[in-house]
């Protein structure tokens, strides 16, 4: 395994998406939009042309869940995003619905983040593929390069 970094090219399009429970006791407002993410994170896993390159699901607390997505571009996001014969969108607007309902029960939220090239910076020890390197590939990083030298462009 040894040292490596991220082989990434050009800018790096990375969205995170997440949801708080606001009121555990709501389930039949909070399920539904608890499921609706591994839905979709399917459709977009059997059409790797949809643009999505890796995915992490995570728990930040026993209420708050998020995904860290890869993306090959942003307008593959946006286009998966607005696409009425993909999952999103019908999903979204009902998960919109839901939320106005739910009175506060379930949070909803979402971040997306285009770096250019030459503002991010990976290493690796030792680890297999993982984050960014799971999406671009991986690449063996050189003896006594140092971060200062992989984020100058």
């Amino acid at each position: 395994m040894g040292r490596t970094t991220a082989d990434a090219e050009g800018d790096v399009v990375v969205f995170l998406i997440g949801m708080r429970i606001n009121r555990f006791w709501a389930v039949h407002h909070w399920l539904p939009v608890f499921c609706a993410m591994p839905m979709m994170l399917r459709e977009l896993g059997r059409d790797r042309g949809l643009g999505l390159l890796h995915h992490v699901l995570l728990t930040a607390s026993p209420r708050t869940y998020y995904v860290v997505q890869y993306w090959e571009s942003k307008e593959k996001l946006l286009a998966y995003a607005a696409a009425p014969s993909r999952r999103h969108q019908p999903w979204w607007a009902r998960m919109n619905r839901y939320a106005r309902r739910s009175r506060g029960h379930v949070g909803l939220w979402h971040e997306t983040y285009v770096v250019p090239a030459g503002s991010y910076e990976t290493i690796y020890a030792d680890m297999p593929p993982h984050g960014l390197a799971r999406a671009h590939g991986v690449r063996p990083l050189g003896d006594g390069v140092q971060a200062r030298d992989r984020l100058a462009v």
